[in-house]
């Protein structure tokens, strides 16, 4: 019976080992596209309405508070991810502030950056929990 045991973990220890790369890579082209995709969102919204002038509005339906609101819980959740990853006060600074400023843009870009150094071989345990500096 602790043949089998020993032979299962085995066994899947090695699909996870080979599906690593395949899982690094797909993440890698998820948040690639979900970068442009945010990018050309915020451009085109930008180009054709003026948050600054719609700001009063905006303000006065209970949803976009019900989502600021929700933003700022996220932002919060990454921020603390990028604390435990970074020991850089001014690298925590500066995230902090394109978190708040750029939101999805910023997350989508950190997710890469955090993917593209991970080392061949590493995967998402690494991508998680591995301090950078």
């Amino acid at each position: 019976m602790v043949d089998w045991v020993i032979a299962a973990h085995l066994i899947n220890h090695s699909l996870n080992q080979l599906n690593q790369p395949i899982m690094i890579t797909a993440l890698k082209i998820l948040f690639s596209i979900l970068l442009v995709w945010m990018c050309y969102m915020v451009i085109s919204t930008s180009i054709s309405s003026n948050l600054f002038k719609q700001w009063d509005f905006l303000g006065s339906i209970p949803w976009m508070r019900a989502t600021l609101w929700d933003f700022y819980a996220n932002v919060t959740a990454i921020f603390l991810w990028v604390c435990y990853k970074e020991k850089s006060m001014a690298l925590i600074i500066i995230w902090l502030i394109l978190l708040v400023a750029l939101g999805s843009i910023a997350t989508c870009a950190y997710v890469l950056v955090q993917l593209f150094r991970l080392k061949p071989g590493e995967g998402l345990k690494e991508f998680f929990s591995k301090q950078n500096g």
